[in-house]
């Protein structure tokens, strides 16, 4: 069911839950699954991070905060990195950036996107080399353009006609030949929400494929020359775990290269079939590891090549939510606690959807637990809540919390490190959280908390 813009109050009624979600057996236990892998609960029954309290982290740091544990996102880009070792791993930047992790990713030897002026500052300022940075985004800007032709930028993917004629004048003006790729609409519908899938044909991003744009935009870089074509890409959608909708991409993409071919007489030596793999966020999702999606991928691109008798090209990837999300849990303190005629319990905590979103623009699943200590009490059935004046203000639909909960407890709710804190906003002006990274028991901020001095100063009125 999707969220009514009017607020849960609009919603589904009752207390028994999604059919999914079962009554556990231990209030306390963790799915590991959901958490960063080096979550844990203490003999006193705190949550701890890589060997530090939740509780001497909310101390030092505040409420709400979101947690990365470096050492679990790291890793992750190691799976990745492992399992394609001879294609490129491009970190997708919009799930979260800051100048902490590019320098994360770039030590694991990833590549990074990134899809804005800012996201490209921030790239540059953390010391990414140039060279491995990809510009995605559907309305770059003459500066964005120039800045990221004077760094240097190792590609750049293309999504309108317009945009090629500015890069193509821009590239004249400096004399020089930037690599590109073309974005490509192949009409693939993932199964995933609406409002994030990105490849069917009504939607803003890319040249269609169907309706010929996307090899008139290939042809006209080829034939005016100014621009290196690289390759394709294509991106079906986000959090997505059937690879099927991967295996039509490819096949339609791989097509389109064979008619380039067939044109021209160019095989383009790349192709970029893009990210959105899923992550566990409740209980109900299961995804793919990097081994296993780099074995299907492979399956998929080397059997479609062979079809239309092209040779291998060069593949990349882009996760970005898979590596990020997983690796962060957001931690929150708990203010009141309201039953509501015996139809649902609402656990109101110090953030909401200013720190989250996801919830309320997706529909989104999360799941919660409480951090600070262990309990004996029975679960009960509760929705968590945020602070902001907005009835659709949910973080947690329905998880199973103890039947003690009660203000000052803090609640963790895991998953929250891809398009969380890089969708925060200000509503009811409400300063977005900080960022904690936690490594073998030490706990270093690298996004500090946002003050009302800082919402006051961009006032100038």
């Amino acid at each position: 069911m999707r969220a009514h813009e009017a607020g849960a109050l609009h919603g589904d009624i009752g207390s028994r839950g999604p059919a999914w979600l079962r009554t556990p057996v231990d209030v306390n236990a963790l799915v590991p699954e959901l958490w960063p892998r080096n979550v844990a609960r203490a003999a006193d029954g705190a949550l701890t991070v890589a060997g530090r309290s939740v509780r001497d982290l909310a101390a030092e740091f505040g409420t709400p905060v979101y947690v990365l544990d470096e050492d679990d996102l790291r890793s992750r880009c190691r799976d990745f990195r492992a399992a394609f070792p001879t294609e490129d791993v491009y970190y997708a930047g919009k799930a979260f950036l800051c100048r902490a992790v590019v320098r994360m990713i770039a030590e694991e030897g990833l590549h990074l996107d990134v899809c804005s002026g800012g996201e490209l500052a921030t790239a540059l300022a953390a010391g990414m080399p140039p060279e491995r940075i990809g510009f995605h985004g559907n309305n770059k800007s003459v500066a964005e353009l120039s800045r990221a032709l004077d760094a240097g930028v190792g590609r750049i993917i293309v999504d309108s006609f317009q945009e090629i004629d500015r890069l193509t004048a821009l590239a004249r003006e400096r004399g020089v030949r930037p690599r590109v790729l073309v974005r490509v609409t192949v009409g693939v519908e993932a199964h995933t929400h609406e409002f994030i899938a990105t490849a069917h044909e009504d939607q803003k991003f890319g040249f269609s494929l169907a309706g010929g744009a996307a090899i008139a935009a290939a042809l006209r870089i080829l034939d005016e020359d100014v621009l290196e074509l690289r390759g394709l890409h294509s991106h079906i959608g986000s959090q997505i775990f059937d690879a099927s909708g991967f295996e039509v991409s490819a096949r339609r993409v791989l097509a389109l290269q064979a008619q380039i071919r067939d044109a021209r007489g160019v095989e383009l030596p790349e192709l970029d079939l893009g990210g959105g793999f899923g992550i566990a966020y409740t209980t109900q999702d299961d995804p793919a590891t990097p081994a296993d999606l780099a074995k299907r991928l492979r399956k998929i691109v080397d059997g479609e090549c062979a079809a239309e008798r092209l040779a291998v090209p060069h593949l990349s990837i882009e996760p970005g939510r898979a590596i990020v999300g997983p690796a962060v849990f957001t931690l929150y303190e708990v203010g009141t606690v309201k039953d509501v005629d015996g139809i649902r319990t609402y656990v109101s905590v110090d953030g909401g959807m200013s720190d989250n979103i996801r919830t309320a623009l997706y529909d989104a699943s999360y799941s919660a637990t409480v951090a600070s200590r262990a309990s004996v009490a029975e679960p009960m059935l509760a929705r968590v809540v945020g602070k902001h004046c907005e009835s659709g203000d949910i973080v947690v639909k329905d998880e199973f919390l103890p039947a003690d909960v009660q203000p000052g407890d803090l609640v963790a709710v895991p998953g929250t490190g891809a398009y969380c804190r890089s969708m925060a906003s200000n509503y009811n002006h409400v300063p977005r959280p900080p960022v904690v990274a936690v490594r073998d028991g030490q706990a270093r901020l690298i996004v500090r908390r946002e003050t009302e001095e800082d919402l006051l100063a961009l006032d100038v009125g």
